[in-house]
């Protein structure tokens, strides 16, 4: 770990650039013009960028902010709990847009590890690539990735919809408890391995299947909920889907004889 030289007279941590970490305050340096805001974040470090964009949402009551130049920074607008929209203008590192209940957040970049982790409800749209955990644990709302997506993708989803544009990694999908998936590309081995629930859409190839998830028949309201999804995010449809669920048999499986937990397994 770096250590880092406090200034005289100064207390709480700082961050590898000697910016004031827990006691810090928002930057207050916001363009505001009615009810939209931009900054830029070329020189602030990610508790700072967050500070004024909460001060703006929460204090200012602007309804649209946009952040330029973000530098791929981690843990970018985290825990916005009400509705707005903010605009990011760049990339984001890693737990991006986490925890989110009710904005609508464009990334006109990629995206690292995590993004919209825990989202409970709002949107967001990544208009490249997502890294590998791309909605962990999402519980509600949309998520939009125009490009391909990493590994395990929707890892423990419990609600809310996945929409990628390209392909999709390994394990996408893993220990799903609800929600929707809708993948255009190709997605790699063990899709929905352990999902307990919800549907995974394919226009690709799927390497394999993971555990206890199978193939079932697309009806009239999955086209529908395609349909109407890609309508709303301006979207191009392949021509056809696949749709996979979960097989069920693991959903006794404390009740098996080892015997048929072999044949399982």
């Amino acid at each position: 770990m770096d250590t880092l030289n406090v200034p005289e007279g100064r207390t709480g941590r700082y961050d590898v650039r000697g910016l004031a970490e827990p006691d810090a305050e928002a930057p207050k340096i916001a363009r505001v013009d009615g009810e939209s805001a931009v900054f830029d974040a070329a020189e602030l470090s990610p508790r700072l960028i967050n500070l004024e964009l909460r001060r703006l949402i929460y204090d200012e009551g602007v309804a649209e902010v946009t952040i330029e130049n973000p530098g791929a920074r981690h843990s970018i607008a985290v825990g916005i709990l009400t509705r707005c929209r903010i605009r990011i203008n760049g990339s984001l590192g890693y737990f991006g847009c986490g925890l989110a209940d009710g904005p609508e957040i464009h990334i006109t970049g990629r995206v690292g590890w995590s993004v919209a982790e825990n989202m409970m409800a709002g949107v967001v749209v990544i208009d490249r690539n997502a890294g590998s955990l791309t909605g962990a644990a999402i519980r509600g709302g949309d998520l939009v990735v125009r490009g391909h997506v990493g590994a395990r993708t929707g890892i423990d989803q419990k609600g809310g919809t996945i929409i990628v544009g390209g392909n999709a990694g390994s394990m996408t999908g893993f220990m799903m408890q609800r929600g929707r998936q809708i993948i255009c590309g190709d997605v790699g081995g063990g899709m929905g391995d352990s999902m307990y629930d919800g549907a995974i859409y394919v226009g690709g190839k799927v390497t394999s299947l993971g555990v206890d998830c199978v193939e079932s028949e697309m009806t009239p309201a999955d086209e529908e909920l395609i349909d109407r999804k890609f309508r709303i995010y301006g979207l191009d449809r392949p021509d056809s889907f696949r749709k996979f669920v979960c097989g069920r048999k693991l959903w006794n499986y404390d009740n098996l004889e080892p015997s048929e937990r072999k044949l399982v397994l």
